[in-house]
């Protein structure tokens, strides 16, 4: 069994003219629902094997907040400069060409390739994931190579809104 976790990073702001876009980091909105996501996933009893993420602040503060409320150490997320560039094709290379000891893998980056990506495995597809937010695809197979050829099951979408306080 393959289970790939695929996270959008967090809000971040757009109000700095001085920074690129790969520079913008999460707002404190995006903070506070990141954590939230990330209790959710803690709450299941999830630990994913690799945490590969986008080089852009946001989304590695996002996999940062991720990793430490899961127990994951920082120092093992991966980032990978091909999830961020937007095509979703180059970050399925990177999913088929997993290690098959891996059992489950996160990514965090971006829309609209998240989306996409999810969009790929699942019928019916997701409108848009939402900053924070996260879906669960598994995949009745050994080896990340084959999951194109496998039936995907969608074990969860959860969006920051279904899990706020009340």
């Amino acid at each position: 069994m393959k289970r790939l976790y695929l996270l959008r990073h967090g809000k971040s702001s757009k109000d700095d003219p001085r920074l690129v876009d790969e520079e913008r980091s999460l707002t404190p909105k995006g903070v506070r629902k990141t954590l939230l996501v990330t209790d959710y996933l803690k709450k299941q009893g999830i630990r994913p094997d690799l945490i590969l993420s986008s080089h852009a602040v946001r989304a590695y503060e996002t996999a940062s907040l991720v990793a430490a409320g899961l127990d994951y150490p920082k120092e093992l997320i991966r980032v990978d400069r091909k999830i961020y560039d937007g095509y979703y094709d180059r970050i399925l290379d990177i999913i088929y060409g997993t290690e098959n000891k891996i059992g489950s893998l996160m990514i965090v980056g971006h829309n609209p390739s998240i989306t996409q990506l999810a969009n790929l495995f699942l019928n019916p597809g997701i409108d848009e994931m939402v900053t924070s937010a996260i879906v669960s695809i598994s995949f009745n197979t050994d080896a990340w190579e084959k999951i194109p050829l496998c039936e995907a099951t969608k074990e969860f979408l959860v969006y920051p809104k279904q899990l706020k306080k009340k």
